[in-house]
């Protein structure tokens, strides 16, 4: 009798534990506007100036959100680190100058160069060799007959109309094509004449870039006004508005100085890591970019819903589940809540992650990405603007994610789901634009969870008050409901549609 009790009791409890961890709901009420309120007046308050990658406020940023996983028992995603660092790089312009015969011209009133492309150098020269537009291909070659070898080379910053147009229309336009030209032809700098001069004088620091060690260095390039054009070519400059005029070499002293110093900097992700059980070789990651626009002088962009809504939402979740794993109904698979960095600067945090993976990609069945779910889209004119959410890429990679994803909105949330950016013709191709996407071109299959685009998008102005949080909290638990659902199904969702 009492072996029979003991099995029966087992029983019981099975059962129940069963019933339980089918049904999330008691969990998902945990997740409150008061909660979410909280977190995003810190995320998107003034302490953290706007979160720009690399920068003091994105550490602080950082730091938070690590806080508050190591506060809830999460794991270090990283190994023995809550943080993925990856290397930032900027550029400082030192100085710049132009000399022609001894005679000095103004950086930005009549030259201009890009940061980001040239690099510090010294060069004399008594010849430039004009080129005429500067392109050099089987079809037109302005190149042909000329000698431009440790030469500088002179160039119009135009092309023949019906050329350009034929390349837009092909998709063939390559910015850099005049550079390209000049630099196969053997010069060693490369004049553009630019009629948009001047221009107004640009910050001393560069934006930010992840190649750091390029495998090719262009080579340098000025943007020089009509004032330059002149002092070179003389009586020939005028014949540029009247014509064609033919290549020729000119003679004059000529010195360019370009000068920067480049700084190596470091921006983060935040992994925080919930172990599964029966099934915790296999990973669902849930993700959310913290990175934002940073500060412009002292106006700060605050990212509330862009992405604060994601951040805080990424912190909620982890808190729910762990709240659940402690009461005895944790994931069977385990689970990353990542936060990604650089987000704005282009995908940079989660392209880091993917190609520096914590845990195996053909183990990880899905990511399912929080970007902007706190406002209102002031342009969908259709159903229930208080009650949806976009839904993007749920269709791409998997036939399973989509099914998954209605049941639990049917089952619980009862939001409008809105595919409007899975259209292959979106204008606006929504669905390359977040950190899912990083997932996406890895066979990884994707959610991203997204409100629309509002009068407030990346302006100062998106700040917390702002926020509509009874539908964000709404919002989260359609998340909650599918993440429970992936974590705890029996199979990893199918990969059977192949990648856009």
């Amino acid at each position: 009798m009492r072996s029979f009790l003991l099995l029966f009791f087992s029983l019981i409890t099975c059962i129940t534990h069963a019933q339980k961890i089918n049904d999330p709901k008691a969990f998902a009420n945990l997740i409150t506007e008061d909660d979410l309120k909280k977190h995003l007046y810190i995320i998107a308050g003034k302490d953290f100036e706007g979160r720009e990658t690399a920068t003091e406020g994105q550490r602080k940023a950082a730091a938070y959100i690590e806080n508050n996983f190591k506060a809830l028992g999460l794991e270090p995603g990283n190994k023995n680190s809550y943080q993925l660092f990856y290397p930032v790089y900027q550029d400082s312009l030192v100085d710049m100058n132009i000399m022609i015969n001894n005679q000095s011209f103004q950086p930005y009133e009549d030259f201009d160069a890009n940061m980001s492309a040239n690099y510090s150098c010294t060069l004399l020269s008594n010849e430039i060799v004009f080129a005429n537009y500067g392109i050099s291909d089987p079809d037109y070659d302005d190149y042909k007959g000329l000698d431009v070898k440790g030469k500088i080379v002179l160039v119009r910053s135009s092309e023949p109309v019906e050329r350009l147009q034929e390349e837009i229309k092909k998709g063939t336009f390559n910015a850099f094509a005049k550079q390209d030209a000049a630099q196969q032809h053997g010069a060693i700098a490369l004049l553009v004449i630019q009629e948009s001069l001047p221009t107004e004088k640009i910050d001393s620091k560069g934006i930010m870039y992840l190649d750091g060690y390029k495998k090719s260095i262009r080579l340098n390039t000025f943007y020089i006004s009509e004032k330059i054009g002149k002092a070179i070519m003389g009586d020939d400059y005028l014949k540029l508005a009247n014509g064609d005029p033919k290549p020729k070499t000119y003679t004059a002293n000529i010195k360019l100085e370009y000068t920067k110093a480049t700084s190596m900097l470091q921006s983060s992700d935040v992994l925080g890591y919930l172990e599964g059980s029966d099934l915790k070789d296999q990973l669902l990651v849930i993700s959310a970019h913290y990175d934002h626009l940073g500060k412009k002088d002292t106006v700060i962009y605050y990212g509330a819903d862009d992405d604060g809504s994601g951040t805080v939402s990424l912190i909620e979740l982890a808190a729910i589940f762990s709240k659940a794993k402690a009461a005895g109904q944790g994931p069977r698979r385990s689970i990353l809540f990542l936060a990604n960095s650089g987000e704005e600067k282009g995908l940079w945090g989660s392209e880091y992650y993917i190609d520096h993976p914590a845990y195996p990609l053909n183990q990880t069945t899905a990511d399912l990405n929080i970007d902007m779910i706190g406002r209102i889209d002031p342009n969908r004119k259709h159903g229930d603007s208080t009650n949806y959410v976009y839904v993007v890429g749920d269709n791409k990679l998997s036939t399973d994610l989509h099914t998954i994803n209605e049941s639990m909105n049917k089952k619980y949330t009862k939001l409008e789901l809105d595919y409007k950016f899975n259209d292959p013709k979106d204008p606006d191709r929504m669905y390359y634009r977040s950190d899912h996407y990083n997932f996406a071109r890895k066979g990884v299959p994707v959610i991203f969870y997204f409100d629309g685009i509002h009068n407030d998008y990346h302006k100062p102005t998106d700040t917390p008050d702002k926020i509509n949080y009874d539908i964000f909290a709404k919002r989260a638990k359609l998340v909650f409901y599918t993440a429970w659902e992936m974590a705890n199904r029996d199979d990893m969702i199918k990969r059977d549609k192949s990648l856009e």
